[in-house]
């Protein structure tokens, strides 16, 4: 075998592996191309996340200094709102309490102006009664004493066991009355015997006029 058979066979030739060197370094440069743009993609991302990240940083600090000022003006807001209206209320207070004074300080005139008049209208009526009972008192003692003086004695001690009688009699039917009579009703009757002990001057004398003019009208008839 010669040369050229072999290279025929097995062996590349000189320019061949020329070729393929050619071949093999276009390969590497594109490769290295791709890897070189590959590497630069994720390079530009990572830039680019980081841009994103810083801007999104920036974003979240202008909101929440935003929202701190916010915050801070309503915060104030609201304060000089809560002191307005506790001054209001404490305005409001201050007059209500003032009016209730004066009402209660009217309230105070006027009740004892109420009970000065009370107080007079009760001395002026316990006055009236006064004389009145001094006047019907009067009478009766000048009416009783008018019967006396034209009464004979015989009449008159006619008259006077006559009202013995009549005492007797009633504290008789008195008793009675009491030991048949309830309690309530007891009760008034000793209110209304309290009255009559206070005028008991009156209704005696009046008593007696009336018992000795039956007496004399009774003397009279028998004289006819």
């Amino acid at each position: 075998m010669n040369d050229e058979s072999q290279n025929k066979m097995g062996s590349p030739t000189p320019e061949e592996l020329r070729q393929q060197v050619e071949r093999t370094r276009d390969e590497l440069g594109q490769t290295v191309e791709a890897l070189a743009g590959k590497a630069d993609v994720k390079a530009q991302a990572k830039e680019k996340t980081a841009a994103a990240k810083k801007q999104a940083s920036e974003k979240t600090a202008e909101l929440k200094e935003q929202a701190a000022e916010k915050t801070a003006a309503a915060r104030e807001q609201a304060a000089e709102k809560a002191t307005a209206v506790k001054e209001q209320a404490a305005e409001k207070s201050a007059e209500l309490m003032e009016k209730s004074a004066e009402l209660k300080e009217q309230a105070a005139e006027k009740t004892a102006a109420a009970k000065d008049q009370a107080a007079e209208k009760a001395a002026a009526v316990r006055e009236q009664a006064a004389a009145a009972t001094a006047q019907i008192r009067e009478k009766a003692a000048q009416a009783a004493q008018a019967v006396k003086d034209r009464t004979p004695d015989p009449v008159q001690e006619k008259t006077a066991q006559a009202a013995t009688q009549v005492r007797e009699s009633a504290a008789r039917a008195g008793q009675f009355a009491v030991d048949r009579t309830p309690g309530p009703l007891l009760e008034k009757a000793d209110r209304v015997a309290k009255a009559a002990r206070a005028n008991r001057t009156p209704l005696l004398a009046g008593g007696a006029v009336l018992v000795a003019f039956l007496l004399i009208r009774r003397g009279r008839g028998r004289n006819k």
